[in-house]
């Protein structure tokens, strides 16, 4: 099993800036696609930047040119740095991941944090 432990989260002012980290931990072989996600109360859980475990990313329009998504893979955690920050961006942050584990040969499997607040508001 892999458990995945996000940390980061909390108050900032319009225009401000965070950094949230995501541990995985557990019976890992390798962890492979890692990313971010939000959900905001009453809506759908919404991608904001994924990273392959050969480093390539992905953004959603609206966070592109203000969020940095990045990993360490020998940590196994993944980062997103958030700069610029609006309140309508407002949610809980949740990280995934797509690990196999514990043996080479176990099935790969999604595994989702347990999200971390991020409230912008002055």
């Amino acid at each position: 099993q892999v458990q995945l432990v996000e940390s980061g989260g909390g108050l900032v002012q319009p225009g401000g800036s965070l950094r949230l980290s995501c541990a995985a931990s557990g019976s890992i072989f390798r962890i492979y696609d890692m990313g971010w996600y939000r959900q905001a109360p009453g809506k759908q859980r919404e991608l904001v930047a994924t990273i392959t475990g050969g480093g390539s990313t992905n953004y959603a329009d609206s966070v592109k040119g203000r969020f940095t998504i990045s990993r360490d893979s020998a940590k196994n955690t993944v980062y997103l740095q958030m700069n610029s920050l609006k309140p309508e961006e407002t949610s809980v942050y949740y990280c995934k991941a797509d690990g196999r584990g514990p043996y080479f040969y176990s099935d790969i499997n999604t595994y989702w944090g347990q999200g971390t607040q991020v409230t912008v508001s002055s």
